[in-house]
């Protein structure tokens, strides 16, 4: 059965005061090049949001000067997003709580201003129903603009609202999965920062042996060295360590039996001062990085027996857009799935874990993988190089910066041996398992939440009793 919720034109409601509707900032009160700075009001574009999630930490910021000035496009908590540029129908809802904000012309914001007659959630979702994405792709390109939807198309668009107890029933039916996606994201960040500190500390700047190292040199015992390795990598003072030892003996006997692995002197070596008894190894001897295909000579043989392609775009998105199909007759080292490492060589450099799904793997993209090394190890060294990689596509003369494998043979790391690498696996390789598991997890609660959505606002499926998630 199909909806007979009552429809709404925009511009009625703005009249009525109950939704306003606003196109991003531009004109002459638009920010300056010289604005925009590393602190201060997020300027966003579309870019910025993906799904239902607003990047504010990494979007561009402009200066308390700009923001002063501009008299439009300034969104707010609770306002749905819309890019209306270039890609053409992207939304995201922006939390309570979320900080001040600025629309760039790419985008513009809905908002509700009557609670009792629009639920701003329910607006969130109703723009992401059919009957409301139909509207944006037949009013796209109204203008001369192609891919463009005017302000003046917006307000001449439809929207439906039920009444305030039926919105509710909608919310609690898909937000429920929302949250839980959010939550995965939270602890993923929190695990991400985690592991970046612990292998940063043990692998590059070689804290636990450098803290041995200083006790020996100033006469101290093995005994001295091992606790101050302890202390480098748990961050507690002595006496906590000692603590440790009554209060919770296994992470004690953990923490020792780790920080008893780092040796107690450091050697010369190509890459400088690295632990006594580790090796300097290229990247490309950790690993094989196996570049991508150029798919188009691979088109797939029927609709129905094919791979979607990732290129750049879609592993920066971590998701197929089923806009690229491939064969599924390529070479199986060029085919990636869920976990694979994949690193951008060129243009936007990035290294990240797929958790997309099975696919073709595009030219420009390497799968990295090794018969020898976990994961855990080649995937943080790939990435500790990224900054320097970055650096060098900068400053190719090209339109596209790139890094070639010479690039790779040059970016030394100091790995240390076999007990060591399997006993810091427990911890940085179970931390990286994890993310993948909760990304994974995310995508399949994504992926259940698109199909009730248009049963839900179709009105096919009525939600009385949502069950709750847990964390």
């Amino acid at each position: 059965m199909r909806s007979n919720w009552p429809k709404f034109l925009v511009s009625d409601l703005e009249s009525q005061g109950k939704i306003l509707v606003q196109d991003g900032n531009h004109g002459e009160n638009r920010p300056r090049k010289s604005e925009f700075d590393d602190r201060g009001v997020s300027f966003i574009r579309a870019a910025d949001f993906s799904g239902s999630t607003v990047s504010f930490h990494a979007a561009e910021k402009i200066n308390e000067t700009a923001f002063r000035r501009i008299r439009k496009g300034i969104g707010r908590d609770l306002d749905t997003i819309l890019s209306t540029k270039g890609t053409v129908g992207k939304i995201a809802f922006v939390p309570e709580g979320s900080p001040r904000f600025v629309c760039s012309p790419q985008t513009s914001f809905w908002r509700s201003l009557d609670g009792e007659f629009l639920l701003p959630e329910f607006l969130y979702y109703e723009m992401q129903s059919k009957f409301f994405v139909d509207q944006i792709r037949s009013r796209q390109g109204e203008t001369d603009m192609a891919a463009y939807l005017s302000l003046t198309s917006q307000r001449g668009m439809f929207i439906r609202v039920p009444d305030i107890e039926t919105q509710k029933k909608v919310i609690r039916g898909l937000s429920c999965l929302d949250k839980k996606v959010e939550i995965n994201k939270s602890i993923n960040k929190t695990l991400e920062k985690l592991a970046q500190t612990i292998f940063k500390s043990w692998f590059v700047d070689f804290d636990p042996v450098k803290a041995k190292t200083a006790v020996m040199q100033t006469g101290g015992s093995e005994e001295d060295a091992l606790i101050s390795a302890m202390q480098a990598m748990s961050g507690k003072a002595r006496a906590e360590i000692i603590r440790l030892k009554v209060e919770q003996p296994e992470q004690y006997t953990d923490l020792r039996a780790t920080a008893d692995l780092f040796p107690v002197a450091m050697q010369d070596s190509e890459l400088g001062r690295i632990p006594a008894g580790w090796q300097c190894l290229a990247l490309d001897c950790m690993a094989k990085y196996k570049n991508g295909l150029a798919l188009q000579k691979f088109p797939p043989e029927n609709e129905d027996d094919c791979l979607p392609v990732v290129k750049i775009a879609q592993l920066r998105r971590g998701y197929t857009d089923g806009e690229e199909n491939a064969s599924l007759k390529i070479n199986p080292e060029c085919i990636i799935d869920d976990g694979d490492v994949v690193f951008s060589w060129s243009g936007s450099l990035m290294v990240d874990t797929w958790c997309g799904g099975k696919a073709a793997l595009n030219q420009h993209l390497f799968k990295v993988t090794s018969e020898v090394y976990p994961k855990w190890l080649y995937f943080h060294f790939t990435r500790h190089h990224l900054e320097e990689f970055q650096r060098i596509a900068a400053d190719k003369a090209v339109t596209m910066g790139h890094i070639k494998r010479e690039h790779l043979k040059r970016a030394m790391c100091a790995v240390p041996d076999k007990s060591l690498i399997e006993k810091a696996g427990r911890t940085l390789g179970n931390i990286l398992s994890q993310q993948i598991a909760r990304r994974i997890e995310s995508k399949t609660l994504t992926e259940l939440r698109d199909s009730l959505l248009p049963q839900l606002l179709s009105g096919e499926l009525n939600v009385m009793n949502p069950v709750a998630l847990s964390d």
